[in-house]
């Protein structure tokens, strides 16, 4: 996944889940669009250097986009909510699929993407994870009743035939593995749980990150 015209700017605050105030490089206050409505705290702090791609429609009230942050132990972490369905539509394209469909509703939910291959049906929901300590992945950052709901699909699906997956992108370098945040939603990771003893499976698709750009590593997949 690739973005064009990338500055970088000082982050300054958040004022609410969907804008940021951020200096540019000359000085000047900007109000910005966060492309993430996570609580990302432990990223988005004052001073902390950040990556705004800058927006093509010229009549936007926000002329920039906040996509990823420098964190000093890890480099660049991107946190544009975007990519993680992106980068992962790029790396099904490699797995052999004879089909490809995204957004395919199941149940209550729409999955990120339906696939078959050799006349089996797959489904793949989509994670991004930006909350690391001490070198591990944790998901969710704030509860989320819809990431549960997604779970209680899977399984069901699988159940019904489907094979399932749980894919969790991970837009940093350095960290290879997803925890559940059990401290912040204690019910997600023991919905997870159910939907691996139901066949679901969960992969890790660790990334190459730059300052305008996102992969999976050549060699990511690994299931758990």
């Amino acid at each position: 996944m690739q973005y064009k015209n990338i500055v970088k700017a000082k982050f300054v605050s958040r004022p609410n889940r969907f804008i940021a105030k951020v200096l540019l490089s000359d000085g000047t206050e900007e109000t910005v669009h966060v492309k993430n409505t996570g609580r990302c705290r432990e990223l988005l702090l004052p001073g902390a250097e950040v990556y705004l791609e800058k927006a093509e429609n010229p009549n936007r009230k926000t002329g920039y986009d906040l996509i990823g942050v420098h964190k000093p132990s890890l480099g660049v972490v991107n946190i544009d909510s975007m990519a993680p369905n992106a980068v992962c539509g790029e790396w099904l394209q490699t797995q052999g699929f004879d089909l490809i469909r995204p957004e395919y509703t199941f149940g209550r939910s729409r999955i990120d993407f339906y696939m078959e291959k050799n006349g089996e049906k797959y489904l793949c929901e989509v994670k991004g994870c930006t909350l690391e300590i001490d070198g591990i992945g944790y998901f969710p950052d704030a509860p989320t009743e819809r990431g549960i709901k997604h779970l209680q699909e899977l399984a069901a699906a699988s159940e019904q035939g489907y094979r399932c997956m749980l894919t969790y992108v991970i837009p940093m370098e350095g960290v290879t593995e997803v925890r559940p945040n059990m401290e912040t939603h204690p019910a997600y990771g023991e919905a997870l749980e159910r939907a691996k003893q139901k066949g679901v499976d969960v992969v890790f698709l660790p990334c190459r990150v730059t300052a305008d750009s996102v992969t999976a590593d050549p060699g990511a997949g690994r299931k758990v």
